[in-house]
């Protein structure tokens, strides 16, 4: 049988968790538009459902 080889893997040099935070800064108002985007059209069918239910009945 042969004999199992290692794997050699390159050693990374530790990047500060400081530097890495401070870099990452994202934009997210186009999200918070979207998200009262849905919300407003939930309720605007929901409603119609309710009042669509009186003519139901």
């Amino acid at each position: 049988m042969a004999k199992p080889r290692r794997r050699t893997t390159r050693r990374r040099a530790p990047r500060s968790p400081q530097a890495a935070v401070a870099s990452f800064n994202p934009d997210y108002t186009y999200i918070k538009q979207d998200l009262k985007r849905i919300a407003t059209l939930a309720t605007g069918f929901i409603v119609t459902l309710v009042v669509l239910s009186f003519f139901i009945k």
